[in-house]
């Protein structure tokens, strides 16, 4: 997972990442509000760790403005040391998904996470088959069928289309598409990530025509969009119109 902490004490955002590090997980630490803010117009993270109190604003701002300006239904975790009820209460209304209060354990929280992520969308794990429309995705060969053929794809490529099946719907950023697919520490252009999503669109056929769009949104990233339902109620209008 791609984990964004917000944390003024460089000491705890360092504990924090660093026993998520060892769980597989890619943390980016901010120390202000408004950092985090900024960095969610570009980029994409699975879950949002926040403290409460910051130097420039305060933890339950930055949830209400994540969720009120930015619409975004990223599963939010308090770790913070405000233990009130009506504090938890509070965090809890204004949109947050979990509330963890200092001093955190780490097989808890490693835990607590997991949950947020597994509610949020679908897991599949190693060996698991994932089924959406005429794909299917089996993760123990890393193959993906589409209407039951086969299709001949690299091995980026089958991790570039799982992770935009995983995520229908959800807007991606070119970070996070590049750290997912190719790891944090790979040099990967703009050209060719743009190259990869476009092979993929083809040999998949994300397209309109088949009831998918696999878009780009400039200057961000990319989204996959499942558009059956939509088609589907075209050409019934399409055929009221004929007859």
């Amino acid at each position: 997972m791609r984990i964004a902490i917000l944390e003024d004490d460089p000491s705890q955002t360092e504990l924090l990442a660093h026993w998520m590090e060892l769980a597989g997980h890619q943390c980016h630490g901010f120390d202000r509000g408004n950092a985090l803010l900024r960095a969610l117009e570009q980029e994409t993270f699975d879950v949002l760790v926040l403290d409460w109190n910051l130097p420039d604003t305060t933890g339950v701002e930055v949830l209400r403005r994540v969720r009120e300006r930015l619409r975004s239904a990223t599963p939010v975790l308090f770790v913070t040391a405000r233990h009130r009820e009506d504090e938890v209460v509070l965090a809890l209304r204004e949109g947050a998904d979990d509330y963890m209060v200092k001093p955190v354990r780490r097989l808890e929280l490693l835990a607590r996470l997991e949950a947020l992520t597994r509610r949020a969308r679908p897991r599949v794990d190693q060996g698991e088959v994932l089924e959406l429309d005429c794909f299917r995705v089996d993760t123990q060969t890393r193959t993906i069928f589409r209407d039951d053929q086969p299709l001949e794809l690299t091995a980026k490529d089958f991790d570039l289309s799982v992770l935009f099946l995983r995520n229908i719907g959800r807007l991606l950023s070119r970070g996070h598409i590049r750290e997912m697919v190719w790891g944090s520490n790979a040099v990967v252009t703009s050209r060719t990530l743009d190259t990869h999503v476009s092979r993929i669109r083809n040999k998949l056929g994300l397209t309109p025509e088949n009831s998918w769009r696999l878009s780009a949104v400039y200057r961000y990233g990319y989204r996959l969009e499942q558009l059956a339902t939509a088609v589907r109620k075209q050409q019934a209008g399409a055929l009221a119109l004929g007859t």
